[in-house]
């Protein structure tokens, strides 16, 4: 998530209550999630387990729960609540614009794009040129769309991530501060629901497209020319490479890397990487090859 303008560091230690390390002078370009951060991000960390990973990711400044040595480059601010001061950060950045009429404010509509009656479309929301969005569609704040997209009845793109942070048994929402990228020549069918990214995009790459009542998680990277059937949930984070197919009532994991040219058959469960241009089927998905073996030697045994 980018700020709209640099935000001085100093300025957050005063505001937050902060304990700072390493240099005043810098300025943070925008804040992410550990799995999105890049150079001048401000990121978290509040358990030392993960502390490697975090004071080696490319994030510039670290939200963090215990005094250390601070890294080349690094900024770290201390406070015994990392967490909620980051999300804190979020709020203040991407606050909620209540939706008082269909329409939010700075919506960009390209040129000859049809919108019908009872479309709503949330703030700072751009819509590219041959567009065709039907009616009872959501389109939430910052999200971007291409040209040549259709987006059939009931979609509803850019929904708060589910992502909860668990804190003395009680679950906390983080703060959906990313949004959803739809690329040109996308099709939505109808009653699909894309969630925002937590703190970077969602993504549905160009040309691919989505049969009716599919789930896209949260900072979800779909590539190029995917096809994707009904009933199909793919869960946050994970990114699927171009030219795949899924078929119906495919369910995949978190956190996973979905090779190009890869068919997933109806109702297999994901819930490992899966190499490219191979077919997978079953519960765990495998190839499919594999799988049809194994289920015709069993079948073998049950003669027996």
């Amino acid at each position: 998530m980018d700020f709209k303008a640099p935000v001085k560091i100093s300025d957050l230690v005063r505001k937050y209550q902060l304990k700072q390390a390493g240099n005043s002078l810098m300025y943070a370009n925008g804040i992410n999630e550990i799995h999105k951060v890049r150079t001048g991000d401000i990121t978290f960390v509040d358990s030392e387990k993960y502390y490697s990973k975090a004071l080696n990711s490319a994030a510039s400044i670290i939200i963090i729960d215990k005094e250390i040595d601070v890294p080349d480059g690094k900024v770290l601010l201390i406070t015994e609540d990392p967490f909620s001061i980051y999300n804190q950060i979020v709020w203040e950045h991407r606050p909620i614009q209540y939706l008082n009429s269909n329409r939010g404010e700075n919506l960009s509509v390209g040129e000859n794009t049809q919108i019908d009656s009872g479309v709503n479309i949330g703030h700072e929301v751009k819509i590219g040129k041959n567009c065709y969005i039907q009616s009872g569609v959501y389109i939430g704040d910052q999200t971007e769309i291409g040209d040549n997209v259709i987006i059939q009845a009931g979609a509803l793109i850019g929904t708060d991530a589910f992502y909860f942070k668990k804190i003395d048994q009680k679950y906390y929402k983080w703060r959906s501060g990313g949004r959803v990228v739809i690329e040109n020549e996308v099709e939505i069918g109808a009653g699909c629901t894309i969630s925002r990214g937590v703190s970077g995009e969602t993504i549905i790459g160009e040309g691919s497209k989505l049969d009716c009542q599919i789930h896209i998680g949260h900072g979800v990277v779909l590539g190029k020319n995917c096809l994707i059937a009904a009933q199909t949930g793919i869960a946050g984070k994970t990114i699927v490479g171009d030219n795949v197919i899924m078929y119906g009532q495919v369910g995949v994991a978190q956190n996973l890397h979905i090779g190009s040219g890869v068919a997933i058959y109806a109702k297999s469960g994901v819930s490992r990487d899966l190499e490219a241009n191979k077919s997978y089927f079953g519960y765990p998905a495998i190839e499919a090859r594999e799988k049809y073996r194994e289920i015709a030697g069993i079948r073998d045994l049950l003669k027996k």
